[in-house]
């Protein structure tokens, strides 16, 4: 059998002692690789192009450049990183900028390490990771206008939200639920356009914030 590539990470962060213990957790996994770190968003986006790693973890509030700005210049330049924001607020004012960016991930520094180490796997694969908490403070009416209120998800339809937030991939959907992963895209177009979701991360934000996946913990 061929062995599983590390997956490689850039840590972004501008606190040195977060930067170190970070290292540290994922220098105990063989499946990861930190391949370097930077101070704030501007340097961040230098060496995520110059590196190519799979994940970058970022913070959002920095001196010298914001994780924001990071995000929306990494997707501009069309780099190949999944970003994870990992954050210490959880603000409206803060993580919906992220979601408009284009991040991949939203989490809280508080996250227990083997949740935090299945999110960068997550996010490798190019799944939506929402913490619980951040994703209680998405409201709909920043990041789209408000669905119909006539317009429910079907049965069907739930179970492929509910999937979603939990970091499926439309495959493992599939088979989860017996069906092609062609019905899965023509149900997470539905959904999409139900919820008034742009994308994944959107629309399990509006999932937990219209109560339809439960109270956010």
């Amino acid at each position: 059998m061929r062995e599983t590539p590390a997956i490689t990470l850039l840590l972004v962060d501008d606190h040195p002692v977060v930067r170190d213990g970070l290292r540290g957790m994922f220098e105990t996994d063989p499946g990861f690789r930190v391949l370097g770190e930077a101070a704030n968003g501007v340097e961040g986006v230098a060496l995520a192009l110059a590196l190519d790693p799979d994940v970058v973890l970022m913070d959002l509030r920095m001196p010298g450049g914001g994780g924001v700005d990071a995000i929306a210049e990494l997707v501009r330049r069309g780099a190949r990183a999944r970003v994870l924001v990992l954050t210490t607020y959880d603000t409206d004012t803060d993580t919906l900028p992220a979601i408009e960016a284009g991040a991949t991930g939203y989490l809280l520094k508080d996250t227990p390490r083997e949740e935090l180490f299945a999110a960068v796997r997550a996010a490798a694969e190019g799944r939506t990771v929402l913490s619980p908490a951040v994703a209680g403070r998405l409201v709909s009416r920043v990041r789209t206008p408000a669905a119909p209120a006539d317009e429910s998800l079907s049965a069907r339809e739930r179970e492929v939200l509910e999937l979603v937030a939990k970091g499926t991939s439309n495959r493992a959907i599939a088979a989860e639920l017996f069906i092609s992963e062609a019905t899965v895209k023509t149900h997470l177009t539905h959904v999409f356009a139900k919820l008034g979701a742009k994308d994944r991360a959107a629309a399990v934000a509006l999932g937990y914030d219209r109560g339809i996946l439960g109270r956010p913990t």
